[in-house]
């Protein structure tokens, strides 16, 4: 069947991570963590061609999963992330040296602004006949921020 369709395809995503809030007037201010669930949404129009092992496919979820574990889930999951200006970086070079995960970043690290570095980061991966559409990041059961594409300016 011949298509010219547009798709949308979702993959989601679990990881553990810590973090702290620099300068926030609340708990969040501590280091804390959530169990994190991230929905990649991409959108192409699926292969159309019989030849092609991918027939049909506008990503294979196995290449999305591929692209969002490397750029995020492996560096992120059971990290903490702390903002460069951070009163915590003492604690974060004892973590380190310890051997804990620490990534250390120029941004306060909410749900918002690290939603803002997963797009950039997943886009610049993503073959170039397929859009990153929306990502969808939830940091509890009832909050989570969201990234537009049709959105960004």
């Amino acid at each position: 069947m011949k298509t010219s369709s547009i798709v949308r395809v979702t993959k989601e995503f679990t990881f553990e991570t810590g973090h702290a809030l620099h300068g926030y007037d609340g708990l969040c201010k501590n280091v804390h963590g959530h169990s994190y669930k991230l929905a990649v949404t991409v959108k192409g129009t699926p292969i159309d061609d019989p030849s092609a092992v991918k027939n049909g496919m506008v990503i294979d979820f196995g290449d999305l999963k591929k692209i969002v574990k490397e750029e995020v889930v492996t560096p992120f999951d059971h990290a903490t992330v702390l903002n460069v200006s951070t009163p915590h970086a003492d604690l974060a070079e004892q973590m380190e040296k310890r051997g804990h995960k620490i990534i250390r970043v120029n941004y306060q690290p909410t749900s918002e602004m690290m939603i803002i570095d997963f797009a950039r980061k997943i886009q610049a991966r993503l073959p170039e006949h397929i859009t990153l559409v929306a990502l969808r990041l939830r940091e509890t059961g009832t909050a989570y921020a969201e990234w537009l594409a049709d959105e960004q300016v």
